[in-house]
């Protein structure tokens, strides 16, 4: 009896053994595939800046500019632009530059740019249509392109109002 309880004792060991060893294993799968899941949505949000896939802007109540770009904006205060640059901005800007031009941080609080001003408006043209790459990396896609000079022009339109010193 002794060898035999001896035996049975041991298989019982042994059960517990494998029984721990598949739970360490099943909680060692489970950490490595949390952290995989993690690493994923990190990586998407990464990406997601400046992966913006442009949305389409109406802007034929505008008047239209023709192929040469403009470099001072022609719908400066011109309400039909601002609520068309409203809309552009929210469809377009507002997942790096935030909803209504408040940054969250990931892009510039674009309620700061100089208003009225010539040369500031060809600064703002040349980076909504080359983007801003440094160093290889993408802060900001070129639009030219997928937006035409119109949208641009509008959404200038609308950051006017919403400027702040």
């Amino acid at each position: 009896m002794n060898r035999s309880g001896s035996k049975h004792h041991h298989i019982e060991e042994e059960d517990k053994v494998n029984t721990r060893t598949i739970k360490e294993n099943l909680r060692k799968r489970l950490a490595i595939t949390a952290t995989g899941i993690a690493l994923a949505a990190a990586s998407a949000l990464a990406h997601a800046h400046g992966d913006v896939t442009p949305q389409a802007v109406d802007t034929s109540s505008l008047k239209q500019l023709g192929g040469t770009w403009v470099t001072v904006n022609p719908y400066r205060g011109n309400k039909e632009a601002i609520r068309i640059g409203d809309s552009a901005f929210n469809q377009n800007c507002a997942r790096c530059h935030g909803l209504g031009a408040v940054s969250g941080g990931i892009a510039p609080d674009l309620r700061l740019l100089d208003v009225a001003d010539d040369g500031t408006d060809e600064f703002f043209i040349g980076k909504v249509r080359n983007g801003v790459t440094r160093n290889g990396a993408v802060y900001m896609p070129p639009f030219e392109g997928m937006l035409t000079q119109e949208a641009m022009w509008a959404i200038r339109a609308w950051l006017e109002t919403v400027h702040e010193n």
